[in-house]
C-alpha cells in the first residue's frame, strides 16, 4: 500500500482507528521511521505528511470444537492528558465533568491539578465543565501542529490560555505579544520571537 497524506486534524491515532490497527503498528513501522525522526510524537502531525498505512494480516487461531473459548480484544492506548492552571497555579482538587461525544465522565484534579482519561483514537472534541457547568472549556483533541510550524507555536499559546489570536500561520502582534507573555510567565528571554528556548517550553507544556 502506498504512502497517504496527512489529512488536516488527523493523528497516528485517529488514522490507527480509522484503519483498524493499534497505532504503535502504524508509528513503529519501519517505512514510517523517516516520519517518526522528523515528527517524534505520533499524534503531532502536519497537514500533508506521508505516512505509510500497512495493510491488514490476519490471524487463525485452531481451537477444539464443543469448548468455549475466550479471545481478549486488546483496548485502545489512547489517553488524554490535562493539567488546569490558574495564575500560574495548579487547580488542585478540582471537580469536574469531562463530556466526551456525549458520555458524562466525572473526576477531580489531583494535586497538581492533573487529570487522565483514556479516549477512542478517534475523538475530536470535548467539552470540560467546572464550577458545577459555570465554566466551559471546549477541547479540540487530535488536533495539534508540530512546534516548528507557526500554526503549532499558536495552538499551543491558546491551549495554555495565552491568546494570540486566530491560528493562521502568521505570527504578528498578536502572536509576538502572546510570545512576550508566555516568556515572561516562564522566565525565559523576553523576545516575541519563538526561539528554541521559547518552543522547547511549549512542547514540554503542551505536547
Amino acid at each position: 500500500m502506498p504512502k497517504q497524506r496527512v489529512g488536516e486534524g488527523e493523528s497516528t491515532s485517529s488514522l490507527a482507528k480509522k484503519n483498524g490497527f493499534f497505532w504503535r503498528t502504524i508509528w513503529e513501522h519501519g517505512a514510517n521511521a523517516e516520519l517518526k525522526s522528523l515528527r517524534k510524537d505520533p499524534n503531532v502531525l502536519f497537514a500533508d505528511d506521508e505516512i505509510f498505512i500497512p495493510e491488514k494480516q490476519f490471524k487463525d487461531l485452531s481451537k477444539p470444537t464443543d469448548q468455549m473459548h475466550k479471545f481478549k480484544r486488546k483496548g485502545e492506548p489512547c489517553k488524554l492528558k490535562v493539567q488546569l492552571m490558574k495564575a500560574g497555579k495548579p487547580r488542585k482538587n478540582e471537580k469536574y465533568v469531562l463530556n466526551l461525544d456525549g458520555k458524562l465522565i466525572d473526576g477531580t484534579t489531583d494535586g497538581d491539578g492533573k487529570f487522565e482519561h483514556f479516549i477512542p483514537g478517534d475523538s475530536r472534541s470535548a467539552l470540560l465543565m467546572l464550577r458545577n457547568g459555570q465554566e466551559v472549556i471546549p477541547l479540540r483533541l487530535g488536533d495539534l501542529d508540530p512546534c516548528d510550524q507557526a500554526t503549532g507555536i499558536q495552538q499551543r499559546l491558546n491551549n495554555l490560555g495565552f491568546d494570540c489570536g486566530s491560528e493562521d500561520g502568521e505570527i504578528g502582534d498578536a502572536s509576538k505579544e502572546a510570545i512576550k507573555t508566555f516568556q515572561e510567565a516562564y522566565k525565559l528571554d523576553v523576545t516575541g520571537e519563538a526561539d528554541d528556548a521559547t518552543k522547547n517550553k511549549l512542547k514540554e507544556l503542551c505536547k
